[in-house]
């Protein structure tokens, strides 16, 4: 429907949208310090301090946005769930659910930005989380939040008709194929691509956890 004049935003609407990216721009920006020196110096080696100062910020603005160190990385992490996630909600309602998966964790484990600075710095990061409790925390919460983000990616493209049970199993098991492919990818120094990257690790878990579920038949 046509408007009958030209829309104008509400007065500081413009201005919070503003603001919101910076504030998403500044977290990111923790994030990658957080990530960068825990590879460094492990979590034991590292203060909220060091990680401020490595993201130029003060530490009241560190502590505006993260409780402690380990939680700075959680946005990080969260990208590249949320990256997998459109890629896959890209895909048209039919299309079998095996290929729509296959293609959509291929493409996020192998895209510029996974290859160039997301899978290094996760594998750093989860060598860090080795020794580290409340890092590994953050990691499984992060899984978690993504896995049920997807439910609802997955039951659109299932259909209407889909049995929530199934929508849901296949959510889960989705997101540990990636989660379990990560971890033994990091675990070693295979490369970013190719024979024994997370990508090709991705497929084989999600082949393994998923042949057998009836949404995938």
């Amino acid at each position: 429907m046509k408007s009958p004049r030209p829309y104008a935003p509400q007065a500081g609407s413009g201005a919070q949208s503003l603001t919101e990216r910076r504030k998403a721009a500044t977290q990111l920006d923790i994030a990658r310090a957080a990530c960068e020196l825990f590879a460094e110096h492990g979590p034991d080696g590292t203060t909220a301090e060091d990680i401020a100062h490595r993201a130029g910020v003060a530490l009241r603005t560190f502590y505006r946005y993260f409780r402690n160190k380990q939680e700075a990385v959680a946005p990080l992490l969260a990208g590249g769930g949320d990256a997998w996630r459109a890629l896959l909600a890209e895909e048209d309602p039919g299309t079998p659910l095996a290929e729509a998966l296959e293609r959509a964790v291929t493409r996020s484990l192998s895209g510029p930005q996974a290859v160039e600075e997301g899978l290094e710095v996760t594998r750093g990061l989860l060598r860090a989380a080795a020794d580290d409790q409340a890092l590994r925390a953050v990691w499984y919460r992060v899984n978690q939040d993504s896995e049920e983000g997807l439910v609802p990616v997955i039951g659109r493209l299932a259909g209407p008709d889909a049995d929530l049970r199934e929508v849901r199993l296949l959510a889960a098991a989705a997101t540990d194929a990636i989660r379990v492919a990560l971890e033994l990818w990091s675990a070693t120094d295979a490369p970013v691509s190719g024979p024994g990257s997370p990508a090709e690790l991705a497929v084989l878990c999600l082949r393994d956890l998923t042949g057998a579920m009836p949404l995938l038949r």
